[in-house]
């Protein structure tokens, strides 16, 4: 009656285990560490860097706990801040400006837990300390930059179209253009009519001249500002990859805003460095007469460049003479994707040039069949030219293929960058808000205590209350907490001061489910029934009780999940969690123990309840 088949305790005995051992990682704490990774996000961290960082560390006599190497870059451990601080200052000087160096803040816990994928929670910046930004998109400045692109647009379209015009220019988001009759007027607003349907033409009549004004559409305005939003959002992520943020916080605010939260981050002049960079594209031709001219290319590497010429580097550490005069930007840029040469099977990427940047594209190629074009990325202050194929033929279409990729994850790595490696639109700072890692120190020490005393209190009521049976109640709650803290570190949850108020509630809730089996059993006992049976009907008849109750919170739930955002949805995750474990907790862990304890005595005589 009260006995479980052994793969039952299995079970329950395999569960509590995986609990113990992925809680364990938040009991370890964080020590204070350097990360080192490249300042191109297309070089890869290898061997050699590490090696180069404990390298350097040695010769100034600093000794880590220890150096570790991921994809990210280098991690060193350090014993106090003082020595992470002496070692950031050192590694940054001798590695030089090609490498970002940042302070940041890593788990303490033993590697053969990371081994086996056991990690701690990560900490919201209220427990953990760090930045919090509120940038402002500066919209109008959008606008203004998708009014420039038309202007060239119209004026491209006009002159294929041979339509004579007296005057453009651009006034605000509006562009104007003037001709000496209506005629010609009619004709050049069909064609910028069919050309580009989102912008809304209007007449009209400046002396003797007639005018035609260019105007971005209602639809279109709103699209440009939700594109330059979303471009926004998405550079701003690539960026905070670098500072190594374990649970970087970066979403939008209303319609111009971005909120962006970096939890342990100590060094916020770095911070608002990595996200004021910009990484862009430019084309342009190479000089054929001078790089034939050997002794002319090593004059330019001695400091001795041709007027009109600057002197880049490729990939392979070969210098080459590039026209300062640029072909296109990346301003034309609307797609690019990685991919593979159809021809070669090397990795490439493809870029989408818009109707301008197609157009350019076009008639550059035409004329210079047989030279060599050096696509240059720009990324945070540097220049390297990526590719300098020789022009087969004139190129349409507005598609062009980068080779030149050492593998496909650089030219995933490429085509990210000339996708969001730019602002849409200029940002500015608003507010700006720090939070000391001591206060975030008080903010843990304050949430624990408070859950334990909670628990405490609990384990003092049903120890007195209901005796032996409230000793299995408090036990199936230390078992529900190790579950839910276990969850939380294996989905990798960010756990914030909401969310330690949803763990309080969930111990609160927990120990319902047991009061009410207790409560059952002892009506069962006073009904005249025998312990064994009194044991079995408690557990049975409760369970609909406790799982009605459970499921209208779970939907409140799920309501607070779906609805919400920020600490809301946190204190929603581990409150659903937290009623998933409560219910095993209390029917099964619980009901294991009553059954070890009780279900093997053959004449039970009493339960201590």
């Amino acid at each position: 009656m009260n006995r479980y088949p052994l793969w039952k305790y299995l079970v329950v005995g395999v569960a509590l285990l995986i609990a113990v051992l992925y809680t364990l990682p938040n009991f370890f704490g964080e020590v204070p560490a350097v990360q080192v990774t490249p300042v191109r996000t297309t070089e890869k961290v290898d061997g050699s860097l590490m090696r180069r960082v404990e390298s350097v560390l040695e010769e100034n006599g600093i000794r880590p706990l220890g150096v570790a190497m991921d994809a990210r870059g280098v991690k060193v451990r350090f014993a106090d801040p003082e020595t992470q601080l002496k070692a950031k200052d050192v590694l940054q000087t001798r590695l030089g400006q090609g490498y970002t160096v940042a302070l940041n803040l890593l788990s303490a816990s033993p590697r053969w837990l990371a081994s086996i994928g056991a990690l701690p929670m990560y900490l919201g910046l209220d427990l953990r300390g760090g930045v919090h930004f509120l940038l402002q998109v500066d919209m109008p400045k959008a606008l203004e930059k998708t009014t420039e692109r038309y202007q060239g647009d119209i004026r491209t379209l006009l002159r294929e179209k041979k339509l004579r015009y007296t005057g453009l220019s651009r006034e605000g988001s509006e562009v104007r253009v003037m001709f000496r009759d209506a005629d010609r007027r009619d004709e050049a607003r069909s064609v910028i009519e069919a050309a580009y349907p989102e912008l809304v033409l209007a007449d009209g009549r400046d002396g003797e001249e007639y005018s035609l004004r260019a105007t971005l559409s209602k639809q279109a305005q709103a699209k440009t500002q939700e594109f330059a939003l979303q471009q926004n959002l998405t550079t701003l992520r690539n960026r905070v990859n670098e500072l190594g943020v374990a649970e970087p916080v970066i979403q939008q605010q209303g319609i111009d805003r971005v909120a962006v939260q970096l939890p342990g981050v100590q060094d916020t002049a770095k911070a608002k460095e990595i996200l004021g960079r910009t990484a862009t594209l430019e084309i342009r031709m190479v000089d054929e007469e001078r790089m034939q001219d050997p002794a002319q290319v090593q004059a330019a590497s001695s400091g001795q460049v041709p007027f009109g010429d600057e002197l880049y580097h490729e990939r392979n550490g070969i210098p080459m003479l590039v026209k300062r005069e640029v072909v296109l930007t990346g301003e034309y840029i609307t797609d690019a994707q990685p991919g593979f040469d159809g021809q070669s099977s090397q990795p490439a990427v493809h870029v989408n040039l818009d109707g301008r940047g197609a157009r350019i594209f076009k008639n550059v190629t035409r004329e210079n069949v047989g030279k060599r074009m050096a696509i240059l990325l720009i990324e945070k202050g540097r220049t390297e030219i990526v590719t300098a194929p020789v022009i087969r033929e004139e190129i349409g279409g507005g598609r062009v293929q980068i080779t030149g990729m050492d593998s496909p994850q650089e030219a995933s790595d490429v085509a990210l960058l000339l996708r969001a490696g730019a602002l849409a639109a200029p940002m500015e700072i608003v507010e700006e808000r720090t939070v000391g890692p001591s206060l975030g120190k008080d903010n843990i020490e304050r949430g624990f205590n408070s859950t334990l005393i909670g628990f405490a209190l609990i384990a003092v009521f049903m120890g007195i209350y209901y005796q032996f049976f409230g000793l299995i109640s408090v036990l199936a709650l230390t078992a529900n907490l190790f579950l839910l803290v276990a969850l939380l570190s294996m989905l990798q949850a960010t756990l914030t001061l909401p969310g330690i108020a949803g763990i309080a509630l969930t111990l609160g809730m927990a120990i319902d489910a047991n009061v009410i089996i207790a409560e059952r059993i002892r009506e069962e006992l006073r009904n005249g029934m025998s312990p064994q049976a009194a044991l079995a009907a408690g557990y049975e008849r409760a369970w609909d009780t406790i799982l009605d109750a459970n499921i209208t919170t779970l939907i409140a739930g799920i309501a607070l999940f779906w609805l919400g955002s920020g600490p809301v949805r946190g204190f929603a995750v581990t409150l659903c969690l937290g009623i998933l474990t409560s219910m095993f907790s209390a029917v099964t862990v619980s009901r294991a123990m009553v059954n070890l304890s009780f279900g093997r005595v053959k004449r039970l005589t009493k339960v201590s309840i």
